[in-house]
């Protein structure tokens, strides 16, 4: 790291021009797949190429540049304070959708039941008065249009295991970046692998539960609050999963060439931060999702 204090400012770019367009692609064929036209598909596999394309080339800019010795502790500093806020607002992300099943759960569905005295006089006895409120809800108030799960997806064997696979990739990333610290690179390879095997076993294990779910439990997106909240939370907390074993795989790769020492690894201490990150948004959905919810 430079020990200038000037802050680095970098040549003109072509890289928010790219990114702008290329979000703007992906936005387009989003849109346009939700909307089931021929042609969404296309446009958002090419919108999508886009961001690897920017992903690759504007991050890989960025550790050309702090390789040659550009960046020093203002910088630092600044991606810090970028990463706490990126996190932060992934904190909000999530609190939205927790949100979501919280109020499901502990309003909505006890107000359909005839919980309350002015749902009693209204809401249950008008719209579905034989409806019986319970969580997870498995008989929806209309059975005939949104078919309820034959059982609850409970905590023990897959999610469990899962959340025990988690908590070791906590403990081998953490033992990465003590060896990282010590100078003892072998062993940060060689746990930093372990956190990169353990995060895409995690990911291979959730869906085979998501197909036990839907073959088996018949818990499926269209089985009413239930399944929309469940597979919510658990996807996009496997879509994180996914990302940060990418992220992961990079710095790991990065590591095997030599980059970062016990000075500079913000690179090594960002991901870090992430995977621990995931690593407690799964406990929480653990207990508000899979154990709190047994009858």
């Amino acid at each position: 790291m430079s020990e200038s204090q000037h802050y680095y400012v970098p040549h003109l770019s072509k890289w928010p021009l790219v990114t702008a367009f290329g979000l703007g692609v992906t936005g387009l064929g989003a849109g346009a797949t939700f909307h089931s036209t021929s042609w969404g598909p296309y446009v958002l596999a090419l919108g999508l190429a886009f961001i690897a394309y920017i992903m690759v080339g504007w991050f890989g800019a960025v550790i050309q540049e702090s390789q040659a010795g550009h960046y020093n502790v203002q910088i630092d500093r600044s991606f810090r304070i970028g990463m706490f806020w990126f996190i932060f607002s992934e904190v909000w992300f999530f609190a939205a959708f927790f949100g979501t099943l919280f109020y499901a759960r502990n309003f909505s569905v006890p107000w359909l039941g005839g919980e309350g005295a002015i749902t009693k006089l209204s809401t249950n006895p008008v719209l579905w008065p034989e409806f019986s409120a319970e969580w997870p809800l498995l008989t929806n108030p209309d059975p005939n249009r949104f078919p309820g799960p034959n059982a609850d997806m409970g905590p023990l064997w897959l999610p469990l295991i899962n959340t025990f696979i988690l908590i070791l990739s906590s403990v081998t990333i953490t033992y990465a970046h003590h060896a990282l610290l010590a100078g003892k690179r072998k062993m940060l390879n060689i746990m930093l692998g372990a956190t990169i095997f353990l995060g895409l076993f995690f990911v291979c294990m959730q869906a085979y539960e998501y197909h036990h779910a839907y073959t088996n439990l018949g818990l499926k997106l269209s089985s009413g609050i239930y399944g929309t909240t469940f597979y919510m939370l658990t996807g996009f907390h496997g879509l994180h999963v996914t990302i940060g074993s990418i992220i992961l795989l990079i710095i790991w790769l990065r590591c095997l060439r030599g980059d970062f020492n016990s000075d500079n690894h913000f690179g090594f201490e960002a991901s870090a931060w992430y995977w621990h990150f995931v690593d407690v948004v799964w406990l929480c959905l653990f207990l508000y999702v899979y154990v709190l919810p047994l009858r």
